[in-house]
């Protein structure tokens, strides 16, 4: 799991799409996708039948983004049941939801700072879980792999969030950082803040990364000027800036191949 360093914020930029890599399809044979009934109430489906019990028997796998949000919601509201509130939250999908903001979830009708906070922690564990590496990580070699572990932690976050990997002698990954939230200027990523954690890691070399909250991976010239200002202050610390990902919504740019570094 990351470590953060830094929040900042930045009005001049708004995402689009916050962490993502829940919006899965799961094999049709595997999950019983039910016909969304308007106004039904988890206490008019059978019980055999209700998203908690048949978790128990078959698996979280066997239910659809309905019944699992529906669960995790757990009640509805006077006028919507957990069904309900469900297929409205899940109407553009669960990538869209996943780009919400707390104080939007929390302002919906039915619910609330508590519900809320639920689907956002479900979101962010399955996030993290696609890029938690295991206990012997592979090595990131290539910016393919390097991206591979990536996009799916921060390609759709709604704000600018810059972070480096720290690695060993052989690219395994042995620190992920989070230096800065907000725009990112080189006022706000400082090569003191970040071959701090470098040293601390007792990294060989970094991979450096950004988002870009547009979904457009495409470098700006701060982002070039920041990467030759790290990689200088790296050939003076005797720490390699291996690369710069800049991140998209499914893409991203490497800034060692466009001939920054």
């Amino acid at each position: 799991m990351p470590e953060g360093r830094r929040l900042v914020g930045c009005g001049g930029k708004k995402g689009s799409g916050l962490e993502e890599h829940l919006d899965k399809t799961v094999v049709a044979s595997s999950v019983r996708e039910r016909a969304p009934v308007r106004g039904r109430r988890m206490s008019d489906v059978p019980a055999s039948e209700r998203p908690r019990e048949r978790l128990a028997r078959q698996g979280a796998a066997a239910l659809s983004n309905r019944e699992l949000l529906a669960l995790l919601l757990g009640t509805g509201s006077a006028r919507a049941s957990a069904f309900d509130l469900a297929e409205d939250l899940l109407a553009s999908g669960v990538r869209e939801l996943a780009s919400r903001s707390f104080p939007e979830l929390a302002g919906r009708h039915g619910l609330g700072p508590a519900k809320a906070g639920r689907i956002l922690a479900a979101l962010e564990l399955g996030a993290r879980l696609a890029s938690e590496p295991a206990s012997l990580a592979p090595p990131l070699r290539t910016p393919e792999e390097a991206a591979r572990y990536l996009l799916p932690r921060y390609s759709s976050r709604p704000v600018e969030t810059f972070g480096l990997l720290a690695l060993d002698v052989r690219r395994r990954l042995k620190r992920e950082v989070v230096v800065s939230v907000g725009c990112l200027t080189s006022s706000l990523v400082h090569p003191r803040e970040v071959f701090q954690e470098a040293v601390a890691s007792r990294a060989a070399g970094l991979i450096l990364f950004h988002n870009h909250p547009s979904g457009d991976p495409e470098p700006s010239g701060e982002d070039v000027a920041l990467t030759r200002r790290l990689a200088q202050a790296g050939q003076l610390m005797g720490i390699e800036v291996l690369d710069h990902l800049v991140l998209g919504a499914g893409r991203f740019v490497s800034l060692k191949q466009r001939g920054a570094l």
